[in-house]
């Protein structure tokens, strides 16, 4: 079927373009799909034993089972419990140990338990593949001496409404973590190792992908905004694991594929493509509020970042994540402006606590919102986006969506007539 181009393309209802934008770049980062082309365009010789760890855990084992056949030996499979894609079942070739996201539990500890016994069984004569997505680093623990379960949720509590970005927080779980920083390589007995990563991290740099399972690297210092009661016991991290390094590691899929994927699409359209520079980063609300004004003094077309901005939570934080932050910011920038549009989501399907992805804002998402009594300002100092953007109508959901890529914005800018020219 021709695609429309153009200004046929926007007579589309422009939340529904934006929605087809996105979906184009999830399939395009798919986990089952991206790990069967790189096993199929470097194939593995001899018996593999595999295990996914994160959020596109189970996708990525059936990409990997579809290409490896009878050479498949065993499987585990680490994934987030209660949002998976397609979950696979437990089987005597494959073990199953759901476990807790974003913040860990007794089943992470149990299911990182399970890991490094599942490493440590691979013979010499056998490849382990190690399948690592985004959440990982929450998925699958073992804890160094001295630390314990109660210690170990505090911290990522604390991380996740601390505002640091995802490479200081990975950094510091390293620091609690057998198995993170590299850690996992002690258990390893076969020189034959190969791990296939799908990128959530700026920079797509796998020792920070997961916490790098498989990635030794030195101690960053504890950034000075860490609070004192924290200091002492992530001052007492693991040596740095030395030892040979996996004969393979690639990066298969990242926000640079999915935004590339949004880019082939709408040049397909007829739709001029703009990339301002820089990644999502930094305070959501700041990076909100400076993409509205982007969106609000910028040309006709279609607008695109991708990456992962941060949040500081308060003492009772609301309802709503990073991007629904980012979206309404962005809405109190453009209201008004009917000839603007944008996304802002998750690429795994998750923004925050509940199962909304993120949200589709415009220039009359405040004035919808605000006839339930709310107020914008305040629903963001309370970290409460979430329940503006739901009295206003804009929330989405698209489930879990079997990768992670960290996270999408869109932007859509029309003539004032509402077309693209």
């Amino acid at each position: 079927m021709d695609l429309p181009r153009g200004r046929q393309a926007v007579k589309q209802a422009p939340r529904l373009l934006l929605r087809e934008f996105l979906d184009c770049a999830l399939a395009r980062v798919s986990g089952e799909a991206c790990v069967a082309a790189a096993l199929r365009q470097d194939p593995l010789e001899g018996p593999v034993r595999v295990a996914a760890v994160g959020k596109a855990a189970d996708g990525m084992m059936r990409g990997a089972m579809a290409v490896l056949g009878d050479d498949f030996v065993k499987g585990l499979v680490i994934p987030k419990a209660g949002a998976r894609y397609l979950p696979l079942q437990a089987s005597d070739q494959i073990g199953v140990f759901p476990a807790s996201h974003p913040v860990p539990d007794q089943s992470s500890l149990d299911a990182g338990r399970a890991l490094v016994e599942f490493v440590a069984a691979v013979s010499t004569g056998e490849t382990l593949l190690l399948l690592i997505s985004g959440g990982a680093s929450s998925l699958a623990e073992v804890l160094v001496e001295g630390a314990g379960l109660d210690q170990l949720i505090a911290l990522n509590q604390y991380l996740l409404g601390s505002g640091l970005d995802i490479n200081e927080c990975n950094a510091l779980r390293g620091r609690l973590s057998l198995i993170k920083a590299g850690g996992l390589l002690r258990y390893v007995s076969t020189p034959r190792i190969v791990g296939l990563m799908i990128s959530d991290v700026s920079g797509d740099d796998p020792a920070v992908i997961g916490s790098g399972l498989l990635c030794p690297r030195p101690r960053n210092p504890i950034p000075v905004t860490v609070p004192s009661r924290w200091r002492e016991l992530l001052a007492h991290a693991p040596d740095p694991v030395a030892g040979k390094p996996p004969s393979r590691v690639q990066v298969i899929a990242s926000n640079r594929d999915a935004r590339r994927a949004i880019v082939a699409s709408a040049n397909a359209r007829g739709l001029v493509v703009h990339l301002p520079d820089g990644v999502l980063a930094g305070d959501a609300q700041d990076v909100g509020a400076r993409i509205g004004e982007i969106l609000k003094g910028g040309a006709e077309g279609l607008y695109i970042w991708g990456g992962e901005t941060t949040v500081a939570l308060p003492p009772q934080p609301g309802q709503g994540g990073r991007n629904q932050h980012l979206a309404l910011a962005a809405a109190m920038a453009v209201e008004g402006c009917e000839n603007l549009s944008l996304l802002a989501c998750g690429s795994d399907g998750n923004d925050g606590p509940g199962s909304w992805a993120g949200a589709i804002v415009d220039g009359g998402t405040l004035a919808r919102g605000a006839r339930s009594g709310l107020n914008p300002k305040d629903c963001l100092q309370r970290a409460d986006s979430g329940s503006f953007l739901s009295a206003s109508g804009d929330l989405i959901a698209t489930g879990p969506t079997g990768t992670n890529v960290s996270d999408l914005v869109l932007g859509l800018v029309r003539a004032p007539n509402g077309e693209l020219r």
